[in-house]
């Protein structure tokens, strides 16, 4: 299972989607369905401009849990 930490570094810095969306220049779309974890797929470019942003590793924003059976 992947775990996207983007609603958590948004919330540590009190930042909305649609600012955060203005700020990077993307859609608002896109920030929502990674907000939320309902993103199929993910573009290495949006990936490197959400890790600039927030300053971060890949690591802090998205997490590979394995699923329990």
């Amino acid at each position: 299972m992947i775990k996207i930490h983007l609603s958590r570094l948004m919330g540590e810095r009190k930042i909305k989607t649609a600012e955060l969306a203005r700020e990077l220049g993307l859609s608002r779309g896109t920030i929502s369905a990674l907000y939320y974890e309902r993103a199929q797929k993910i573009d290495v470019a949006v990936l490197n401009s959400l890790c600039k942003y927030f300053g971060c590793t890949l690591q802090d924003l998205i997490e590979y849990r394995p699923e329990n059976k």
